[in-house]
């Protein structure tokens, strides 16, 4: 039998496990899980009238929805929510929510509360009603992605990079405009993601400006190639419709990478905002950064 006890912690919602004999276990004693592929850990809220907190007001709905990829081979599945008092008969903006590496399809709605912070944003009228979808963000079958680590040319991880932006076009984009009530102006459709999600939003955004009018990135890692063949027709020209949004935390090891793609969007003349906070590669700084890239959408 162990007891620990800690300093007192601020106000957010925290992963823990035990390690007996080097082997991590959840806690048995307590059902809230933080879900990952690689590493599964118990959940403790320390509330705080966080915008990520369950408070009392208008609720909107996540939808899962699953189907087979003939484009990457498996079956899989996407998350979609809807504001409250969605109706049909209206038109609502999109927003496509990219999880990370070692995520699943439900780590935005699971780890991320990104359902409560819409409602609370709503709630409050600092954001617009939209619908959101949180595809599966791999572009290979996720038992093959982390078997190939490695990094270059043919490798699983090129294949991810590659596919990923196919699948969400052809696939996810499509089943979920024949679902939802969604508006066809591109100046209503956004994308923004976290760490390998953040990187993928912003290859599929910036190379489709004329489906995207806002692109952000959360702490964006998993990128093989330079900003010049990652990004070949982005220039100064592009700056009249599109908003750029990108943060990273100061302690997170991808710190330096966004920097350097930073200097190169100066270079170019590429207007972006580009935000750096205390924190390291963790949900501690990417809800925070959701809910300030949320209110960039002033569509």
């Amino acid at each position: 039998m162990w007891t620990l006890t800690t300093a007192p912690l601020s106000p957010d919602l925290y992963g823990y496990s035990f390690v007996v004999d080097g082997v991590g276990f959840v806690d048995p004693s307590n059902g809230k899980i933080k879900t990952n592929a690689l590493s599964v850990n118990s959940a403790v809220l320390v509330p705080g009238e966080m915008t990520w907190e369950q408070s009392n007001v208008p609720h909107g709905a996540v939808h899962h929805h699953f189907y087979e990829s003939k484009l990457i081979g498996d079956k899989r599945d996407y998350f979609v929510y809807t504001p409250p008092e969605y109706t049909p008969s209206k038109k609502y903006p999109l927003l496509v929510l990219l999880h990370g590496f070692s995520d699943y399809a439900d780590g935005w709605t699971t780890v991320g509360k990104a359902n409560l912070i819409f409602d609370n944003l709503i709630a409050k009228d600092e954001i617009k009603p939209m619908v959101v979808v949180m595809p599966l963000g791999y572009g290979v079958p996720i038992d093959m992605l982390y078997t190939g680590m490695q990094r270059g040319p043919g490798t699983p991880w090129q294949k991810n990079a590659e596919n990923f932006g196919k699948a969400l076009l052809e696939e996810v984009l499509p089943m979920t405009e024949k679902a939802y009530s969604l508006s066809s102006d591109r100046k209503q459709h956004a994308i923004t993601g976290l760490s390998m999600g953040g990187a993928e939003a912003l290859l599929v955004g910036l190379n489709n400006l004329d489906k995207f009018a806002y692109v952000g990135a959360f702490s964006a890692g998993g990128g093989g190639s330079t900003p010049s063949e990652t990004y070949p027709k982005l220039s100064e020209s592009d700056n009249s419709r599109m908003k750029l949004w990108m943060a990273c935390g100061t302690d997170d090891r991808l710190i330096e990478n966004n920097r350097k793609l930073v200097e190169w969007l100066k270079s170019k003349n590429v207007k972006h905002t580009w935000v750096e906070t205390p924190g390291a590669h963790t949900w501690l700084v990417w809800r925070r950064y959701l809910a300030d890239f949320s209110k960039q959408l002033d569509w």
